[in-house]
């Protein structure tokens, strides 16, 4: 099997780590690991498939001698760096918001719509993590009744925020437990104990920039703008794995039997549904898996053609580093690379 020579740029960061950890995991085939960051991390030693690699610096001819590169290190650096890349002969695979809305690069969850690999011009977007595991949940009832309208609410782990969040919840629950004042920096409100219905900018329509990445982003990848999509992002005090309650309208009559049986038998998918033995999927349970975890599957009662579901996925793993290795993988399937 042929090997290939792969970069992790923002190697430090939480989904940067998780990245190197899921290609170690995976088995990914690799000849050569180059973990890049900021040059104030650079000569920092990671440890990958037992050996110390040193960090080098992201910068102008870092790409040359890469194949791919996991790009998670924020937009202010993807535009920087991935034309630079990929005009340096490497594929980009970019996890943030930069080329996501950009028609010329392809938007991709492998489960839902690999072809658009064929048509990438040396980078390709990773979806957003709330997008990401409503799509996988969803694109096989799609694929079956044809969804007209979604409304999602997500309750979203203060790792979407990356190192920063997870450090000040728990240092909010620290100070809170010893009757200390709670220090408020990278919410605009207290995360500890409460739930913020605000993440990142709010735009001239009242959605946030999070909301609207969950419509385009399906728009985009489903290929159909005319699915109505109505969500409600809010940030909870959980350290991993994002939950949505997602509610569909479709356009083909859709049974709880049906789409349980579908669900079953769909790639990325675990169905946790048992309401005798309160089987649901858990944020608590599931950091660290690879699924995305489907429960609370139920008729809406209030629409003729209409389904509940609870929704639960890791948003480090298939929300970020997992989906982008698996289109790295994909890549090598299609001999796109």
């Amino acid at each position: 099997m042929k090997k290939y020579r792969v970069g992790v740029v923002g190697a430090l960061g939480a989904v940067g780590t998780e990245m190197l950890k899921t290609l170690e995991q995976r088995d990914f085939p690799i000849e050569k690991i180059k973990p890049l960051d900021i040059p104030e991390n650079e000569g920092k030693m990671i440890v990958f498939r037992g050996e110390r690699v040193s960090v080098e610096v992201a910068r102008e001819g870092a790409f040359k001698d890469l194949d791919i590169a996991l790009f998670s290190a924020g937009e202010a650096a993807s535009l920087k760096l991935s034309p630079v890349a990929a005009a340096e002969g490497c594929i980009v695979i970019d996890n943030s918001n930069a080329f996501r809305m950009n028609p010329a690069v392809p938007l991709v969850i492998p489960e839902v719509n690999p072809e658009d690999l064929k048509w990438h011009k040396k980078i390709i977007a990773n979806p957003n993590c709330s997008t990401i595991q409503m799509l996988v949940a969803l694109k096989p009832l799609h694929d079956h009744f044809t969804i007209r309208r979604i409304v999602v609410s997500t309750y979203q782990a203060v790792s979407g925020t990356g190192i920063p969040g997870m450090a000040e919840l728990e240092s909010q629950v620290r100070a809170y437990t010893e009757g200390k004042p709670l220090d408020v920096k990278v919410y605009p409100h207290q995360i500890a104990f409460n739930a913020i219905p605000h993440i990142d900018v709010f735009m001239e329509n009242g959605y946030s920039r999070e909301e609207m990445k969950m419509v385009n982003e399906t728009h985009k990848m489903l290929h159909d703008d005319s699915i109505a999509v109505c969500p409600t992002a809010v940030r909870i005090p959980v350290v991993r794995c994002h939950s949505e309650a997602i509610n569909i309208e479709t356009e083909k009559p859709i049974s709880v039997e049906e789409a349980r049986e579908i669900l079953e038998k769909a790639p990325g998918v675990k169905v946790m549904d048992d309401l005798s033995k309160n089987l649901y999927p858990l944020a608590a349970d599931l950091a660290g898996t690879d699924y995305v975890y489907v429960g609370r599957i139920r008729k809406d009662i209030s629409v003729e053609n209409g389904l509940n579901m609870w929704v639960v996925a890791d948003n480090l793993r298939k929300g970020a580093a997992l989906n982008a290795v698996q289109i790295a993988e994909t890549l090598i399937k299609m001999n796109l690379i």
